[in-house]
């Protein structure tokens, strides 16, 4: 039997002795240390067990559960940082090594980050941030469904690189990144595209009707915060009213229009501020 590190198999007990149980075969076998041996398990009995290595090097069998087997992806806990890279908590009493080579952004401890399991030159099970050969292009997901998925890189030029539901690609365009998000983080935005490739872009924002109502709501309560005006209006430059605000200059003066054409605010001119109407 072929012994299948970083995945989960059943094994068969060949041999006990003081400090755990040999599986696997005479030929080919692997401890499974006396604190992860079930109670009342005998050789030629069958059990389920992931194989790693241990701090040694030498593979080693566990009943824990790991967070992560090969071929998954998921989001693990960066538990520190050392000289060759970041250690991820991955359920094991070894934490699991990220190189630095393996990181598309530098994490901290305490930082999430959406990961793949690999197996090195060494032979060791290590984790990677690049992923984005493993996202899958044939989604379910259909332009205006709402999904979920995990930020794993973040770019300047293109956006915020998202995995749905952690296993499909997508993409929230430059254009549409209006908040500050981090890698890791978890979020629920809308399709807006299927590309043809099968890759999605998303929006952190809903449809004009639903999200007009939002963003009035933001207006307001940024209003109120400021005792009852803010220091610009929608002449403002978008670079001022995205940071002020979160949203696009469109959409800002979309929601104030809506506040104007409702009678909540009004527009002082000579003061350049936008002012609730009591």
């Amino acid at each position: 039997m072929d012994m299948k590190l970083g995945e989960k198999q059943v094994l068969t007990v060949v041999k006990t002795v003081d400090f755990g149980v040999y599986l696997g075969s005479e030929a080919e076998r692997v401890l499974l240390p006396k604190k992860q041996v079930p109670e009342g398990l005998e050789p030629g009995d069958p059990v389920e067990v992931f194989l790693y290595k241990d701090s040694s090097d030498r593979m080693i069998a566990t009943t824990r559960e790991p967070k992560i087997t090969l071929g998954e992806l998921a989001v693990l806990e960066v538990a520190d940082v050392g000289r060759v890279g970041a250690f991820l908590d991955w359920g094991l009493e070894k934490d699991l090594l990220l190189p630095f080579k393996e990181q598309t952004i530098k994490v901290e401890k305490g930082d999430r980050c959406l990961v793949s399991l690999y197996v090195d030159r060494s032979g060791r099970l290590c984790a990677t941030m690049k992923i984005s050969p493993l996202l899958r292009t044939d989604s379910p997901y259909q332009k205006n469904d709402i999904v979920r998925g995990t930020v794993y890189a973040i770019s300047r030029e293109f956006g915020v690189f998202v995995a749905v539901d952690n296993c499909f690609s997508a993409l929230i365009p430059k254009r549409e990144v209006y908040q500050r998000m981090r890698n890791g983080q978890e979020i629920e935005a809308r399709v807006m595209d299927v590309k043809p490739d099968g890759k999605l872009d998303l929006s952190v924002r809903g449809r004009i009707p639903e999200q007009m109502d939002a963003d009035a709501d933001t207006i307001m309560g940024r209003i109120r915060e400021n005792g009852g005006a803010v220091p610009f209006t929608d002449k403002a430059k978008p670079e001022q009213i995205k940071e002020e605000m979160g949203m696009s200059k469109a959409a800002f003066k979309r929601a104030v229009g809506r506040l104007l054409k409702q009678g909540r605010i009004r527009i002082n001119a000579e003061q350049d501020r936008i002012e609730e109407v009591d």
